[in-house]
Protein backbone atom coordinates (compact mmCIF):
# COMPACT_ATOMS: atom_id res chain seq x y z
CA UNK A 1 0.00 0.00 0.00
CA UNK A 2 2.77 1.99 -0.12
CA UNK A 3 2.80 4.04 -3.13
CA UNK A 4 4.83 7.29 -4.53
CA UNK A 5 3.19 9.57 -6.28
CA UNK A 6 4.60 8.44 -9.43
CA UNK A 7 2.54 5.36 -9.38
CA UNK A 8 -0.93 7.23 -8.12
CA UNK A 9 -0.65 9.05 -11.64
CA UNK A 10 0.14 6.17 -13.81
CA UNK A 11 -2.71 4.12 -11.91
CA UNK A 12 -5.72 6.73 -11.76
CA UNK A 13 -4.77 9.48 -13.91
CA UNK A 14 -2.83 13.67 -13.49
CA UNK A 15 -6.74 15.12 -12.82
CA UNK A 16 -7.63 12.76 -10.61
CA UNK A 17 -4.65 13.51 -8.00
CA UNK A 18 -4.57 16.87 -8.16
CA UNK A 19 -8.01 17.23 -8.23
CA UNK A 20 -7.54 14.98 -4.66
CA UNK A 21 -4.83 17.23 -3.95
CA UNK A 22 -6.37 20.59 -4.50
CA UNK A 23 -9.23 18.71 -2.15
CA UNK A 24 -7.05 17.98 0.70
CA UNK A 25 -5.98 21.69 0.74
CA UNK A 26 -9.35 23.06 0.02
CA UNK A 27 -9.88 21.03 3.55
CA UNK A 28 -7.02 22.45 5.31
CA UNK A 29 -7.17 25.92 4.61
CA UNK A 30 -10.60 25.87 5.54
CA UNK A 31 -10.16 23.79 9.05
CA UNK A 32 -7.33 26.23 9.64
CA UNK A 33 -9.37 29.38 8.87
CA UNK A 34 -12.11 28.37 11.13
CA UNK A 35 -10.09 27.40 14.13
CA UNK A 36 -7.51 30.15 13.76
CA UNK A 37 -8.32 32.88 12.43
CA UNK A 38 -12.03 33.23 12.75
CA UNK A 39 -11.37 33.69 16.74
CA UNK A 40 -8.78 36.40 16.23
CA UNK A 41 -11.08 38.12 14.23
CA UNK A 42 -13.29 38.03 16.65
CA UNK A 43 -11.69 39.25 19.30
CA UNK A 44 -10.18 42.17 17.21
CA UNK A 45 -14.00 43.11 15.91
CA UNK A 46 -14.61 43.77 19.87
CA UNK A 47 -11.41 45.79 19.94
CA UNK A 48 -12.56 47.85 17.27
CA UNK A 49 -15.71 48.42 18.64
CA UNK A 50 -14.37 49.63 21.80
CA UNK A 51 -12.31 51.77 20.38
CA UNK A 52 -14.95 53.07 18.09
CA UNK A 53 -16.86 54.09 21.08
CA UNK A 54 -13.64 55.12 23.07
CA UNK A 55 -13.30 57.84 20.07
CA UNK A 56 -16.58 59.31 19.84
CA UNK A 57 -16.81 59.78 23.35
CA UNK A 58 -13.25 61.89 23.09
CA UNK A 59 -15.15 63.36 20.39
CA UNK A 60 -18.26 64.32 22.24
CA UNK A 61 -15.96 65.62 25.24
CA UNK A 62 -13.83 67.52 22.77
CA UNK A 63 -17.05 69.14 21.16
CA UNK A 64 -18.44 70.04 24.47
CA UNK A 65 -15.29 71.89 26.25
CA UNK A 66 -14.63 74.07 22.90
CA UNK A 67 -18.22 75.17 23.53
CA UNK A 68 -17.56 76.16 26.88
CA UNK A 69 -14.35 77.54 25.94
CA UNK A 70 -16.41 79.73 23.37
CA UNK A 71 -18.75 80.44 26.07
CA UNK A 72 -16.10 81.40 28.70
CA UNK A 73 -14.22 83.86 25.82
CA UNK A 74 -17.40 85.72 25.18
CA UNK A 75 -18.39 85.97 29.20
CA UNK A 76 -15.13 87.76 29.67
CA UNK A 77 -15.90 89.97 25.83
CA UNK A 78 -19.15 90.71 27.97
CA UNK A 79 -17.43 91.36 30.94
CA UNK A 80 -15.34 94.04 29.35
CA UNK A 81 -18.18 96.23 28.06
CA UNK A 82 -19.74 98.50 30.24
CA UNK A 83 -23.64 98.33 30.58
CA UNK A 84 -24.00 100.81 28.44
CA UNK A 85 -21.99 99.52 25.39
CA UNK A 86 -24.78 95.99 24.71
CA UNK A 87 -25.30 97.10 21.25
CA UNK A 88 -21.62 97.55 20.69
CA UNK A 89 -21.28 94.13 21.75
CA UNK A 90 -23.85 92.91 20.25
CA UNK A 91 -22.76 94.56 17.01
CA UNK A 92 -18.98 93.38 17.56
CA UNK A 93 -20.15 89.83 18.34
CA UNK A 94 -22.45 89.70 14.88
CA UNK A 95 -19.76 90.90 12.64
CA UNK A 96 -16.82 87.95 14.78
CA UNK A 97 -19.62 85.30 13.93
CA UNK A 98 -19.19 86.16 10.60
CA UNK A 99 -15.76 86.16 10.14
CA UNK A 100 -15.28 82.87 11.88
CA UNK A 101 -17.55 81.16 9.96
CA UNK A 102 -15.00 80.83 6.83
Amino acid sequence: MDMDIGELVNKYGFPIIAAGGMGYFIYFIWMWTTTEVSPVLADANKTLIGLIDRVRRLDNDLIRLNQKLKMTVILKQKADYSKADVKKFDADMEKSSVKRRD
